[in-house]
């Protein structure tokens, strides 16, 4: 036995507990589809509160509503337990009433205010409050009195003093105002009101749930609130505190049988608490929900809540400080969860539109809801943020960077600042410093770069990702991407602007360039908008007119997720979700929109879907993610909160767009007959001339075949349908109630679906079809195909009972395994191809345009190697082609 004694270490360092954000946001639900940053307004809801609500209002369904109260009458007097806790005072002490408003006037009701009495005001009294003084001064005649505001925006107490030097009937304050994030001192008020005899009104709508509030230290008379802001309760519900002994000297001005007692023919008996200011009738299954929220927020404790809170907001003021043309409008004496701004030259409600559209959920106040306070500074209205404890500093540096996103594009169109932001493997954006040199395209193995690339463009935006880091250097032209998902983003440019490189000749007859990309579909639009954005000279060439029906990239929209068969797809869908994100940010335009998704399969069937973040639900859980999408007892599915929907021809308008704006000669209805390799290069026979180039790109989608002969036996085309369906219940199939979808329907195949979006039905398809001929013209939808999908949609989606709005046709090209085949071609490095995208390619776009940029430049991209046309047993040198 050993006889070493150990020897004890210093004890561990205290951690200072906090909240644990990804519980909070796992258990409330509308934080699965935005940034929501509207406490101030109305807070989300935890599910527990959501479910108090829904279970009584199903319990009076069956019972009864005074049966259903009468059953869980217990319950509800725990309410006012609560209440009490939060506030320190009694039961007895709580009224429950449906707002904050009603609150304020059940109270100064009773305080019987007469001509002459004098009030005293804070500025930062709410709209509602104010205009019940203005309407007592007016018709009761009572003395009103606004409190200047000091240096700090706080209420100068030492005017309040002298105020309370002659009498008063009543002092109220806010303690944090609708309008900033302002923090009033309400001890010291209390303290002073106290010591004048006269009684303190609290408003505390806003800092109830997120600020700790004590009436015994407060010195509070009277306290109102409301249990749909920062206590995260259901709208219609709020509380009253009376002080007893104030209680005890004022009665209701309008009694009700809930707080009194009608005892003789003349006569009545209020009750003897707070309850003598409620009415008999009420929202039973509101105040469960109410008393749900409350029993969270003291379980989480409010000071943790408060230092949650209170460090997001410093978070989020310091991010918009750097932010150029952003305006903090909050007083110093700011410290709560409310952050408010202003952006030069533009109406704040258009800056909240602008990133509701990006799925921030802000607000705005106008000064028609604070004249004492924004009318006094001059401020016609602001923005709003007001954070809680489901937000994290994730949702605040991607509202810090979508504002200078969007600041960056409105001040680059009239700048010349070359800036390329170039995404490292951990999402961090870097800037290029003043004076780097501009990007140039070499084509491996020549002496000298084929062309200078194009002149400086607009800044680039940064992501919309975690916070930025420190601008750094980039190295001429981009680097590779890596399999955690790094890739390039171009200069942005506005549609209809082009750069200078617009004007740079292609060869001296308009036949010569860097690269010819074939197919103008997702993969090569994306592909020739890098390219060119990064100095290369691009020939677009399709062999259909632009907006053609024949291929796979037409439609309203697509689906993206992140649940994927085998984890060696995951480096890829990181990839895509990061390049969507930059070509937002290129072209200025929301594209996709997250949704969530459930990918259902009978129960018992192997599971073929997993991935980051998802989980495996049964068909009840299903029920409450997607209302709109029925599951039987005998499904299970794969809960994908990522998943959302591409707004597909918004894309490909956007890709074609940048792809002009940096120089690329668009050739639609440009169909190549034949190809092979030209001394350094390759020579292209289109039915237009013959052109040639150092690289060929080929993105032909169901053509494939033809100009790469060597894929025609691994690869077929098949016939898919879809249908866009009306409904009489719409909102039953639109986010949140339903997001993207499939289900693996036994012995039919795999139903898949796009929630009613962007003003079209839901859509929806079946993920197999016939083989088809793609030389000859795709045929309308027949009526055993429509009623084949009709039928799905009433046994899955009940509510789309509509009319069929749309029908549309379109080819998968389909590869072994359902896999892609993207890189250069075996004996022929010339020659690159994104090809047989299987029926999930579209969400790839982006990211695959940029990885055949890469490649196009040389570079290596290992994380696609499982994709490689090598992988699906493309060994022999695949030859010239004709067609296409």
């Amino acid at each position: 036995m050993s006889t070493d004694t150990a020897v004890p270490g210093p004890p561990p360092t205290p951690r200072s507990p906090t909240l644990d954000v990804t519980a909070l946001r796992a258990a409330t639900p509308g934080m699965r589809h935005a940034h929501h940053m509207n406490a101030a307004g109305a807070a989300l809801p935890s599910a527990a509160t959501l479910a108090a609500v829904t279970d009584h209002l199903h319990l009076e369904s069956l019972l009864g509503g005074y049966e259903a109260a009468e059953a869980l009458a217990d319950r509800t007097e725990r309410v006012y337990h609560s209440a009490a806790r939060l506030i320190g005072a009694e039961p007895q002490d709580i009224a429950l009433v449906d707002s904050a408003s009603t609150a304020w006037q059940r109270a100064l009701g009773a305080l019987r205010l007469k001509a002459g009495d004098r009030v005293l005001a804070s500025s930062s009294t709410y709209v509602s409050s104010a205009l019940h003084l203005l309407e007592m001064r007016d018709s009761h005649g009572i003395v009103l009195e606004v409190l200047p505001a000091d240096a700090s925006g706080q209420i100068d107490l030492g005017a309040l003093d002298t105020a309370l030097r002659e009498p008063a009937a009543l002092v109220t304050i806010a303690h944090v105002p609708t309008s900033s994030g302002l923090v009033e001192p309400v001890a010291a008020v209390g303290a002073l009101a106290a010591r004048a005899g006269v009684p303190l009104l609290l408003d505390a709508t806003q800092s109830l749930g997120q600020l700790p509030v004590d009436v015994q230290e407060m010195r509070c008379g009277i306290v109102v609130a409301t249990g749909r802001k920062f206590l995260r309760g259901p709208r219609g519900t709020g509380l009253l505190y009376v002080d007893p002994e104030l209680r005890a000297r004022t009665r209701p001005a309008a009694p009700d049988v809930r707080g009194a007692q009608w005892s003789s023919a003349y006569q009545y008996e209020v009750v003897p608490g707070a309850r003598r200011y409620e009415t008999w009738e009420s929202s039973h299954a509101l105040r469960l929900g109410l008393g749900t929220a409350l029993d969270e927020a003291l379980d989480l404790g409010v000071a943790l809540i408060r230092d949650h809170v209170t460090e997001l907001a410093e978070r989020l003021r310091a991010g918009l400080s750097g932010v150029p043309g952003i305006r903090r409008t909050d007083p110093t004496a700011a410290a709560s969860g409310i952050v408010t701004f202003l952006r030069e030259d533009e109406d704040p409600r258009q800056t909240v539109r602008d990133l509701r559209a990006t799925g921030f959920r802000l607000t705005t106040v106008p000064a028609s809801h604070g004249q004492w306070d924004l009318g006094r500074r001059g401020l016609e209205r602001v923005a709003r943020a007001s954070l809680h404890v489901y937000n994290s500093a994730d949702d605040v540096d991607a509202l810090v960077a979508a504002l200078t996103a969007r600041e960056r594009r409105r001040r680059g169109a009239g700048e010349a600042t070359s800036e390329t932001v170039s995404r490292t493997a951990s999402g961090l954006p870097s800037e290029t410093t003043p004076g780097s040199p501009t990007p140039t395209f070499t084509v491996p193995g020549s002496a000298t770069p084929t062309s200078t690339g194009p002149e400086p463009g607009p800044p680039t935006p940064t992501s919309t990702g975690p916070e930025p880091g420190s601008a750094t250097p980039t190295s001429t032209g981009p680097e590779p991407a890596s399999a955690t998902g790094a890739t390039t983003v171009p200069e942005p440019v506005s549609v209809g602007q082009r750069t200078a490189s617009s004007s740079r000749p292609t060869g001296s007859a308009g036949d010569r360039a860097d690269v010819i990309v074939v197919g103008a579909g997702v993969h090569g639009s994306a592909a020739a908008w890098q390219l060119a954005a990064r100095g290369a000279s691009v020939i677009h060439l399709d062999r259909f007119p632009a907006g053609h029906t024949e291929g796979s990239s037409h439609g309203r929209a697509r689906m993206i997720r992140r649940a994927y068969p085998a984890e060696i797809w995951d480096g890829l869908v990181d990839t895509a979700y990061n390049a969507w994100q930059e070509l937002e940010l290129a072209s200025g335009q929301r594209l996709v929109t997250t949704t969530g998704g459930l990918y259902a399969r009978a129960a018992g069937a192997p599971a073929t879907l997993r991935g980051p973040g998802c989980e495996n639900v049964d068909h009840a859980r299903a029920a409450e993610l997607f209302p709109g999408l029925r599951l039987c007892e005998g499904f299970s599915a794969v809960h994908d909160p990522a998943a959302g929907v591409i707004d597909a021809q918004a894309s490909l308008t956007a890709l074609a767009a940048l792809g002009r704006a940096h120089g690329v000669d668009r050739r639609d209805g440009c169909a190549v007959l034949r190809w092979r390799r030209d001394g350094e290069g390759v020579r292209v026979d289109t039915d237009q001339g013959v052109l040639h180039a150092g690289r060929l790109v080929v993105c032909a989608g169901p053509w494939t075949g033809e100009l790469l002969p060597a894929f025609a036996r691994p690869l077929s085309v098949v016939r898919i349908v879809n249908l866009h369906l009306g409904s009489s219940r719409r909102h039953l199939l639109e986010p949140p109630l339903l997001g993207a979808f499939s289900v693996d329907v036994p012995d039919v195949g795999l139903l898949y679906g796009i929630p009613a979006f962007g003003g079209a039905g839901v859509k929806i398809g079946l993920d197999h079809g016939p083989p088809e001929d793609p030389s000859v013209p795709a045929g309308p939808v027949t009526g055993a195909e429509r009623d084949r999908l009709l039928g799905l949609a009433s046994r899955f989606l009940p509510a789309a009972d509509g009319p069929v709005e749309e029908t549309i046709t379109c080819r998968y090209t389909m590869a072994p395994k359902n896999r892609f085949a993207v890189g250069r071609l075996p004996g022929e490095d010339r020659v690159l191809t994104a090809a047989a995208c299987s029926g999930h390619g579209f969400k790839f776009g982006p990211a695959l345009g940029a990885a055949l940029a890469d490649l196009a430049e040389g570079k290596e991209r290992p994380d696609l190697d499982f994709l490689s046309p090598a992988a699906m047993g493309i060994t022999d040198r695949p030859g010239p082609g004709a067609g296409a």
